[in-house]
């Protein structure tokens, strides 16, 4: 009776134990990360439109090229397939023009991925950051709120 009491009390201080550490580190990473971590946040519409006014991104829109043709896309964006911008963002420059007719961004540059409602720009996302693409956002609003906000404004204009 006394054994298993025992293992108990030490199995439950080893986790609770690891669960501290665990939060101490987070704790210690958001207090340090200085602009590391708002880097990686998800941009509104209105942020999205004045970035593509600026010209300082590159949106790209991770749907597939039927869904584009279907349904429309933001303006200024490129296209490049969810399961292709892996290979999509490690091609030379010159293959990236060829097959994107786009320049081809560079690790510094800022991205932002779009796509219907921001499941797959998060994917695609993630995988630019594991690439060492650290300026790259996500419109988790994607087609879907950019096409309800750009119809409303242009009902509101006439």
């Amino acid at each position: 009776m006394q054994l298993p009491r025992l293992l108990l009390g030490n199995t439950r201080r080893w986790i609770l134990g690891s669960a501290d550490a665990a939060l101490w580190g987070l704790k210690s990473i958001k207090g340090n990360c200085n602009n590391f971590c708002t880097v990686f946040k998800d941009v509104t519409y209105k942020e999205l439109k004045n970035l593509l006014n600026s010209k300082k991104i590159t949106l790209i829109d991770v749907r597939e090229p039927w869904e584009v043709l279907e349904h429309g896309k933001i303006p200024g964006s490129v296209n490049i397939p969810l399961d292709e911008v892996g290979e999509a963002l490690q091609m030379n420059s010159k293959d990236f023009r060829d097959k994107y007719n786009e320049v081809k961004p560079s690790k510094s540059d800022s991205l932002v991925f779009s796509c219907l409602a921001g499941v797959r720009s998060k994917k695609a996302l993630d995988t630019a950051i594991s690439l060492g693409f650290n300026s790259a956002q996500h419109y988790a609003g994607g087609w879907k709120e950019w096409s309800t906000y750009e119809y409303s404004e242009k009902k509101e204009e006439n």
